[in-house]
């Protein structure tokens, strides 16, 4: 199969150019908008949460005939990656071709983010615009406050390129729940090729039944998933248009056996895009039929490659280049991937890769990486994993999921497809580390990355994110970088930090005093005083937490409680049982505010509260599915208390 280099890829664009020229003369009517334009159907397959178990990409055990054949007669992005290792914050990327971090509170899955949407566009109100009948089959989350009436023609599971007037060009997206998350839990694939016993554990997770359950789930609904695409494909086919449409498929981010999804390595990140194109519009396209492009492309570049597909201009606020089409350009050198808050769980991990060497930045080491999210631990895999470890029975490599993270990762992804060998540190791999920090230090400034503004101040909101001076960006990452790496070595500086008039940098010098644990022992008073007077609700909560493991602080653990009761805002709510969780059986202090929140209307703030009662009152089984309280914990009834009274009497 033809691999075209970059030099190669520009030479080829610039004679597709001509050729356009030329095809656009030489073919037959087709579809035509109101100004003259021949304009080709584009339709999108999308599923849910899967790297590329798929054999066109080398994988023995998948069984995937239609996508094979797509690979062979398309072309084939051997690197592709999400923006974000989850659905939403993804699918914002995917419909507005911007990084979800640059995006106010896109980033957080459960965006509120209402200022965002009157000063952008999605993707389908430009084709609309240029003559398109755009349809959304079905799913809506974008992660964003889009108003789905406005911006398809039709959106929903009724929703169908058939339904188009006039025989208009269409713009069409087909969402297939099949190889979701919650295939591994919810019910059986259809098919059942794939056994358990066939499958090769990775050397992070423990060779348990339930591993090897979930990953033979994956393979089957995978299967499925194909059958379907090929029934999506026989539509357009039976309806005489295959010659006129082009074709795309992709999965929406990687997933979804432990480890995967909600993670930037890999199996997390790296997804499945495939491009065909008829011959009719062949000419749109650098890449021969058959060929396998190796850079490392971004999802956040699909929108402004139908756009250019569509011969539409791409917008200056998308932050993605055209790979296809009239307007294609060399693809970018690297493609980033974040993680912010996954559902109740609050992280902030940033990643970047040139398609061999993975680059993470944990600006959150102090909590694991399996931090207890509701919905993941359904799955067996993890309930397997966590009964292993709670049982003392993985190796290192198993056990570093359930241990604080180092600041810095690099893997050869090429050596190490499994990303367990950290190569950050080595001597003989400190140029290619230098390399990718600076490259992705480069992306955060240029996208604005509102990731280290806590959620629920206003400053991060989009529009005010970008106010002048409101958002010293490089002075906050320089303090945050200093507070995740090595904080014991600058206290001066972390204590500095809690006098600045920025709440923002007053947050990172808190994170800075937690994440140093033990060591920030001696400055306990002074962040004693720093506590009271702080006023700022997200700068209190992380001090709260410092003085409560520090000095087992009473009044700090009330003040997290007092929040629970008389807060408004989710964020702060969902901020406070975060930091309860972490300081052990402290938090029996507040255990009926608590109690309370676990009949909370906020699910993520109901969800982490039905976890933390359950452990401090010894319900929590790990080992024990359930359904109707996600989690595997055991049911509890909360006891309903009054609002919170005044004194405090919580013991």
């Amino acid at each position: 199969m033809p691999d075209l280099s970059r030099r190669r890829f520009l030479l080829a664009g610039a004679s597709s150019v001509a050729l356009g020229v030329l095809a656009s003369r030489a073919v037959g009517a087709g579809f035509v908008n109101a100004g003259g334009q021949n304009m080709p159907n584009i339709l999108c397959f999308v599923s849910e949460d899967n790297y590329p178990l798929i054999g066109a990409y080398g994988d023995e055990l998948a069984h995937t005939p239609t996508l094979d054949a797509m690979a062979r007669d398309g072309i084939l992005f051997e690197h592709a990656y999400c923006t974000s290792p989850v659905c939403g914050p993804s699918r914002f990327a995917l419909i507005t071709g911007m990084y979800q971090e640059s995006a106010g509170v896109a980033e957080d899955f459960g965006s509120t983010d209402e200022s965002l949407t009157r000063q952008i566009r999605g993707l389908p109100a430009h084709l609309r615009d240029a003559g398109y009948y755009c349809i959304n089959h079905e799913k809506k989350n974008y992660n964003s406050q889009f108003d789905f009436i406005k911006l398809w023609d039709e959106s929903g599971r009724d929703a169908h390129w058939r339904n188009r007037p006039n025989q208009a060009p269409f713009f069409a997206i087909f969402n297939t729940f099949t190889t979701h998350e919650s295939a591994l839990f919810q019910r059986q694939p259809q098919v059942d090729r794939v056994k358990p016993e066939q499958i090769e554990v990775p050397p992070y997770l423990p060779d348990t039944p339930g591993v090897r359950r979930d990953f033979a789930r994956f393979y089957n609904a995978m299967e499925q998933m194909d059958g379907e695409f090929a029934r999506c494909l026989k539509e357009v086919e039976d309806a005489g248009l295959m010659d006129d449409t082009i074709v795309i498929y992709y999965s929406d981010n990687g997933g979804i056996t432990p480890r995967s999804k909600r993670f930037c390595y890999d199996m997390g990140s790296r997804c499945a895009l495939m491009v065909r194109f008829p011959k009719r519009w062949q000419h749109l396209s650098a890449h021969a039929p058959g060929s396998k492009v190796s850079d490392a492309v971004s999802f956040v570049d699909i929108p402004a490659t139908i756009l250019s597909l569509a011969a539409q201009p791409v917008p200056e606020y998308m932050h993605g280049k055209p790979l296809l089409g009239r307007h294609a350009t060399e693809p970018a050198p690297y493609a980033f991937t974040s993680r912010d808050r996954m559902d109740e769980r609050y992280d902030l991990t940033r990643s970047v890769t040139d398609g061999r060497y993975r680059y993470i930045r944990n600006y959150a080491p102090h909590r694991p990486w399996g931090q207890h999210v509701a919905f993941m631990f359904q799955a067996e895999g993890y309930r397997d994993w966590e009964v292993a470890h709670r049982g003392g029975k993985l190796n290192e490599v198993q056990d570093r999921f359930w241990g604080k993270k180092p600041f810095e990762e690099l893997y050869d992804t090429d050596a190490d497809p499994h990303q367990v060998a950290n190569l950050a540190g080595q001597a003989d791999h400190h140029d290619t580390l230098q390399r990718l920090s600076k490259a992705l230090d480069a992306h955060m400034k240029a996208v604005n990355d509102t990731g280290f503004i806590p959620e629920g101040l206003p400053l991060k909101d989009y529009k005010m994110s970008r106010l002048p001076g409101a958002y010293p960006l490089e002075q906050i990452t320089a303090l945050a970088n200093l507070a995740a790496s090595n904080p014991g070595d600058h206290f001066e500086r972390l204590l500095a930090a809690l006098d600045h008039d920025h709440d923002v940098m007053r947050y990172w010098a808190a994170v800075g005093f937690l994440i140093a644990g033990a060591g920030a022992k001696p400055y306990a008073d002074k962040l004693r005083s720093a506590f009271e007077q702080e006023k700022t609700v997200p700068v209190r909560i992380p001090l709260a937490e410092c003085l409560a493991v520090l000095n087992d602080d009473k009044d700090a653990v009330y003040s997290l409680g007092e929040l629970l009761d008389q807060e408004d805002d989710g964020p702060y709510r969902l901020q406070a049982i975060n930091a309860l969780t972490y300081i052990g059986r402290r938090a029996e202090h507040v255990l009926p505010a608590l109690r309370r929140s676990c009949q909370e209307d906020h699910r993520h703030v109901r969800s982490a509260a039905l976890y933390l009662v359950a452990s401090l009152e010894g319900k929590y089984e790990p080992s024990v599915p359930n359904q109707k309280k996600p989690g595997g914990y055991v049911p509890i009834t909360p006891t309903v208390e009054g609002s919170f009274p005044a004194g405090r009497p919580y013991d």
